[in-house]
Formats: C-alpha cells, structure tokens, sequence
C-alpha cells in the first residue's frame, strides 16, 4: 500500500511501492501530485523495487515544474547506487 500525502509544496510518498502498485498507479500519475509540489519526500517509503524506481522517476520527468526528491530510505539508497540515478536526489538523499 502506497500513500501520497500533499503538504504545501512537499508531497510525503508513505508505505511500499512495488510493480503491482505501479500497474494500479500508472494511470491516475498525472493526479497524484499538486500542481505547487517540488519536494517529493521518500523517507516514509519504506520499500520500492526498480519498477517503483521508475514510476518515482517518471512522475519527475512529467511533473509541470522542478521537482526534487528527497529523503530516501536506506533501501531506495541502495537502488539510487545500483542505477546510478544520484542525479535526480538533491544532497539529502546521498
């Protein structure tokens, strides 16, 4: 189960994300985040496997303006190293 929680310009991504999830959550992407989001926080999400990797992604490429993630897990760290992708964390996350 995956949570989006909006506050302000940070939107709190809580729970697990795995490719089951990504199914269900592909098509609604475009509603998950308001339109004043620029902070995806990660540190309540506490598993994602690399289909969540690339959903977190894809909402970062297709989001209407800048938008950072922030605060992995332990666990997503660990995917961030595997995959390269320190380039879409900001400082935080590293």
């Amino acid at each position: 189960m995956i949570e989006f929680v909006q506050q302000g310009t940070v939107c709190h991504i809580k729970g697990r994300i795995t490719q089951a999830d990504v199914i269900t959550l592909w098509p609604q992407r475009q509603q998950l985040l308001g339109e004043s989001t620029q902070i995806l926080s990660l540190s309540g999400l506490e598993y994602s496997d690399s289909a969540g990797m690339a959903f977190l992604l894809a909402l970062v490429r297709e989001h209407g303006s800048q938008l950072e993630l922030s605060s992995a897990s332990p666990q997503l760290k660990k995917l961030i190293d595997l995959y390269d992708l320190h380039a879409f964390f900001t400082e935080e996350a590293h």
